[in-house]
């Protein structure tokens, strides 16, 4: 079998199944070993014998799924009752991990698009499957943002504008460095989002009313 692709940090390459079983059974060795260089006697250790296994099946088959396996199927409807008017969706878990120290960060998505009247509407839960299937790789929380952005302005054609924002905390903020509870948020706007004020307003009034 040829060398397998790598990935960049944020990044994206599909491998069919037994590709992904290589990957499980190379990183487990691997982590083994960074689990020995760590000093730790896991061979002979009840609690962690099975951890460099089970590591490497949570990484490719869970928290890290979106590098490995293909885009979600998502559907587009034609608009036919011509609303022109903004689709807000708010509360969508984001569940990922920061490149720099492969820790976790975990929040809430707030996603809406104006679609053109005569152009494509979205199916609701497939806003959610998009932003899960770009959260579950490594990568900064700046770059997670305009990925679901791009995504969805290339998904539905002609639309008038697409608005993404993330809050989340940071397990490498709480867990070390200055070891703080606090939270980052991001933003990425586009067409009426930006040239108009009052469609901005309506759109973080909805995101302020996801909060209450």
């Amino acid at each position: 079998m040829n060398e397998l692709k790598k990935i960049r940090s944020g990044g994206n390459n599909p491998y069919t199944e037994d590709e992904k079983e290589i990957i499980i059974k190379n990183a487990e060795k691997a982590y083994g070993d960074f689990l020995t260089a760590l000093q730790f006697d896991w061979e002979n250790d009840p609690n962690m014998c099975d951890s460099p296994r089970r590591v490497s099946r949570m990484f490719v088959r869970e928290i890290a799924k979106g590098c490995y396996d293909n885009p979600p199927k998502i559907t587009v409807f034609d608009n036919v009752d011509h609303y022109d008017g903004m689709v807000f969706e708010g509360n969508i878990t984001v569940k990922s991990m920061c490149s720099h120290h492969v820790l976790g960060f975990i929040g809430k998505a707030c996603v809406a698009y104006i679609p053109d009247e005569n152009g494509k509407i979205c199916g609701l839960s497939k806003l959610n499957r998009v932003v899960d299937f770009f959260s579950r790789r490594p990568q900064v929380q700046e770059n997670l943002t305009t990925q679901i952005h791009d995504y969805l302005n290339a998904l539905i054609p002609g639309n008038k504008g697409i608005a993404v924002v993330i809050e989340a905390e940071h397990m490498c903020v709480k867990l070390r460095g200055v070891e703080h509870d606090s939270s980052m948020s991001t933003s990425k706007l586009s067409g009426l989002f930006l040239e108009k004020p009052e469609v901005r307003k309506e759109f973080y009034d909805f995101l302020r009313n996801t909060k209450k």
